[in-house]
């Protein structure tokens, strides 16, 4: 037997039982899957994929670091949302991270060590086992499943058997179309096949067909994505192809000079302070009524809001531009450029928090919605990343990218969690206590999780959403859901909703 390891062969078991192991897993994907929508199928499938990468990888597997710990709970809490919560935007955003963090996980976990966690280079590697290393292996199945059955054939009965296996492979699919198509279109060909085992009678491209299609396209996605880190291509095979195509250029290491960046600094911080000043007066004054002439409270709110998330953006790839790329100067020229780097993260502070304010009285003014509390998360997450970097002007050797990859993680599990639609429905619902406006239609747009706040609204103000309420009800009780679609805010939601309908 030869090395795993090396990824040079595997024995003939264990490539039979991972191929089992992958027919089992499509199984599994499109019962969960196929014609429903997602919930508990969720995370049932991601422990699934684990247990399969992890029974056919464990030689290979890298010692667990606290970030490949960090990547799983990640994944394992974005994947239970799908049970807990019912928000529509994190409901698409999700299905594309988890399998995007699950990719890089898997390189993190079985992939040859060629670049750290937080280097651009493991999307790269990651990418190349989506589509490099799983198209290597589209073959693998036909030619280990052919070397298996003739391993005890003579040669030329070799050539006829194999011939007959392939014209079988090819004429399967083709005849289960053609039956299914047949028996649609004659009722006594239907009849005939009746007297064949029942399952071949009621083959249909509503059910079984499209269901095994569906399974045999995923045995070779999960297999071969596998055998890509069972037998990686060699590093060496990677190298030559990347030579022929591109010639080599020396990488040259770009630097900026550290006079050129104070220049650029003092320029930009000149406007900034200019700009700070005359902020601080409506800033702190819009509350009491301090605004520019000719300007309403609405307008105030709304103009600028967009320009000035813009430019903090834009200061802040300046900062960590300069962080990164500039030479070490003289002592004077450095510390004048980190003096000059505090006044550009001080400004900053300064438009973000008056973006800020201005978006929370845009809010008082004509309420809540998932745009704009979604912006408000972005802004404070910007705002650690400046502190971050900030800290990072006087500590030199802080390895930012792993903090703001981490920060990230962090930041975009605690959005999922800390449950956008009933932080909507709070907030307009004490506008509504203050103004005595509400905008009904659009609460009642709310996902379930929003339904038990809204119907403690409505009881204590006299059934002002109850036709809203019965409408949503009726919609839900409408919809046929199987158990791997089960989502707990939508069960608890619709339970309470029945409740209160029947009150």
């Amino acid at each position: 037997m030869h090395d795993k390891m090396n990824g040079t062969s595997l024995p003939k078991t264990s490539f039979l039982s991972a191929f089992a192991g992958a027919i089992v897993l499509a199984l599994v994907h499109q019962y969960l899957f196929f014609g429903h929508g997602l919930g508990v199928s969720m995370p049932i499938f991601v422990i699934g994929f684990y247990a399969y990468m992890y029974a056919f990888n464990r030689d290979r597997c890298q010692p667990i670091s606290w970030i490949g710990r960090l990547l799983f709970v990640v994944i394992m809490m974005l994947a239970l949302t799908y049970v807990l919560f019912d928000n529509p935007i994190f409901y698409v955003l999700n299905a594309l991270a988890i399998p995007a963090l699950i990719s890089v996980h898997m390189v993190l976990l079985f992939g040859e060590k060629r670049h750290g966690w937080s280097e651009v280079g493991i999307i790269g590697q990651a990418l190349s086992h989506w589509f490099y290393q799983n198209f290597r292996h589209i073959v693998t199945p036909f030619r280990m499943f052919k070397t298996a059955a003739f391993r005890n054939v003579k040669d030329e009965r070799k050539r006829v058997l194999g011939k007959v296996i392939i014209g079988l492979l090819i004429a399967l699919p083709l005849l289960l179309i053609i039956i299914s198509l047949l028996a649609s279109a004659d009722g006594m060909f239907e009849k005939l096949l009746s007297g064949i085992p029942e399952w071949i009678g009621t083959l249909t491209f509503g059910s079984g067909l499209p269901r095994l299609i569906w399974t045999c396209f995923f045995t070779f996605c999960f297999f071969c994505y596998l055998w890509g880190f069972v037998q990686p291509a060699p590093r060496n095979t990677q190298r030559e192809t990347q030579s022929s195509t591109v010639p080599y250029h020396e990488t040259v290491a770009i630097k900026f000079d550290p006079v050129i960046t104070a220049t650029v600094l003092i320029v930009m911080n000149l406007v900034y302070v200019v700009f700070v000043v005359l902020q601080f007066g409506y800033l702190f004054g819009a509350w009491e009524g301090a605004l520019p002439e000719g300007t309403s409270y609405a307008e105030y709110a709304r103009r600028g809001f967009g320009e000035l998330v813009m430019v903090t953006g834009i200061n802040f790839v300046l900062m960590i531009s300069v962080l990164k790329w500039t030479e070490f100067g003289s002592s004077i020229v450095q510390k004048m450029n980190s003096g000059l780097l505090y006044i550009l993260v001080g400004c900053s502070g300064v438009m973000l928090y008056s973006g800020y304010t201005r978006l929370v009285m845009y809010e008082e003014a004509y309420g809540y919605t998932y745009t704009r509390y979604l912006v408000h998360a972005f802004m404070i997450f910007l705002g650690l990343l400046l502190l971050i970097a900030a800290v990072r002007i006087h500590v030199r050797q802080l390895p930012l990218a792993k903090y703001y990859i981490v920060l990230a993680l962090v930041a975009y599990v605690v959005v999922n969690y800390v449950g956008i639609d009933i932080r909507i429905a709070e907030n307009n619902l004490e506008r509504y206590r203050t103004t005595s406006v509400i905008d009904k239609e659009y609460l009642s747009e709310l996902s379930a999780d929003a339904i038990p706040l809204l119907i403690d609204f409505s009881r204590k103000e006299h059934g002002a959403l109850d036709e809203f309420l019965q409408a949503r009800l009726t919609s839900m009780t409408r919809e046929e859901s199987a158990w791997p679609e089960f989502n707990w805010a939508k069960y608890r939601a619709q339970r309470e909703l029945h409740n209160y309908i029947l009150e």
